[in-house]
């Protein structure tokens, strides 16, 4: 089978390390896979090397000055759909809505739900759900939202998870890496994604100042963030929340590919206090690796991790959850989170995803160029 499979970004976003996983996978299974996206402001690879067996078709996206959120949008979609208007593939699978509206007639992967204020977003947002001949959801959760806005059902393939990498950060042969990001930053509570709203960054920062008194020592990281979107506003907001509350978050930024899994290992506990999710790919990365889990409390992700985590509905909650995991982390717990981990593969995902390509059968050429 010849597969098409389509990002927006070459940056370690949950949607883009999914892509590249499934398109490995694939490959592995005998099949031609090319993974397209944009190369955003002169990228010309990924954030992590790719196997050569899958074949990378990265589009050029030069950063145009003083453009804003909505035009972006807008080049993204023409750029990237001009470029594919002469491909012929047996699929062409999208993974987010930029991609779902180049090339419109695809599969498409709904990771996760949202609401956008900037109209050009919103409508991208709608059109990459109602358009796509099928859908493809990573939880029955997120299934579930697409049934009851759109009344489209999804086929429900949850991630795969590289839970090898991150239980060998966790172990003796990630033992250096770890004391050198526990002698850099301490004792630390780990966030991953960067600052934004759908992170629940504010509600963080917020817990951080409440359990202060309780841990003095616990220091708050986050690393990620590299994001298409504008949260200028929204980092603000944070930063000055942080000033008056006297917390201070250390922001690291993108963290190197072969350095971020002792990064999680090393911490005390990882905070995902989300207010918006498909899955949860960082989180049950850092259950592979032995650390603790503290998670906003979501139909999603309670469906995801079950036992695995502890959950909580606002800051007070999160303090909480996030002093008791630091105080004391709970074997049975922390074995279970493996276990959960280590269940879900990235070859399983790729053969229910080759399945799924089995019944829906190829789509016409002329029904999946742009135009």
């Amino acid at each position: 089978m010849r597969i098409a499979l389509l990002t927006y970004s070459t940056k370690p976003r949950g949607g883009v390390v999914h892509t590249l996983a499934l398109a490995e996978a694939m490959a592995r299974a005998g099949h031609e896979v090319h993974v397209w996206s944009l190369g955003r402001g002169g990228d010309d690879a990924f954030f992590r090397p790719v196997d050569p067996a899958v074949t990378l078709r990265l589009v050029p996206f030069p950063d145009v000055p003083g453009e804003d959120v909505g035009a972006r949008i807008l080049r993204s979609i023409a750029v990237l759909g001009a470029a594919f208007a002469d491909e012929d593939y047996d699929v062409v699978h999208a993974q987010d809505c930029i991609s779902a509206n180049a090339v419109p007639d695809c599969v498409r992967t709904v990771h996760h739900l949202d609401r956008f204020t900037t109209p050009e977003l919103a409508a991208c947002h709608e059109r990459a759900v109602v358009t796509p001949h099928a859908l493809v959801c990573v939880s029955a959760a997120v299934a579930g939202e697409v049934a009851d806005g759109w009344g489209r059902t999804a086929t429900v393939i949850p991630n795969g998870v590289e839970a090898a990498r991150f239980a060998v950060a966790a172990g003796p042969d990630g033992a250096a890496g770890r004391q050198r990001w526990r002698d850099r930053l301490g004792r630390y509570v780990l966030a991953v994604g960067g600052i934004e709203p759908r992170k629940g960054t504010l509600d963080l920062v917020e817990a951080m100042a409440l359990l202060r008194d309780r841990c003095p020592d616990l220091e708050l990281v986050v690393a990620g963030g590299e994001t298409l979107f504008d949260y200028r506003d929204y980092r603000a907001r944070v930063d000055a929340r942080a000033a008056e509350l006297g917390v201070r978050p250390l922001v690291l930024g993108p963290v190197d590919h072969e350095q971020l899994p002792t990064l999680v290992a090393g911490a005390q506990v990882f905070a995902f206090p989300s207010t918006k999710e498909g899955f949860g790919l960082a989180a049950m990365e850092a259950l592979a690796a032995g650390v603790p889990v503290v998670t906003r409390d979501l139909p999603v992700l309670r469906e995801v991790f079950g036992g695995t985590a502890a959950f909580a509905t606002d800051p007070a909650g999160l303090a909480d959850a996030l002093v008791d995991a630091a105080a004391a982390r709970d074997p049975e717990r922390l074995a279970a989170g493996r276990a959960l981990a280590l269940a879900h593969d990235w070859d399983t995902a790729a053969a229910a995803h080759l399945a799924l390509y089995d019944r829906l059968g190829r789509r016409p050429l002329a029904t999946v160029r742009q135009g």
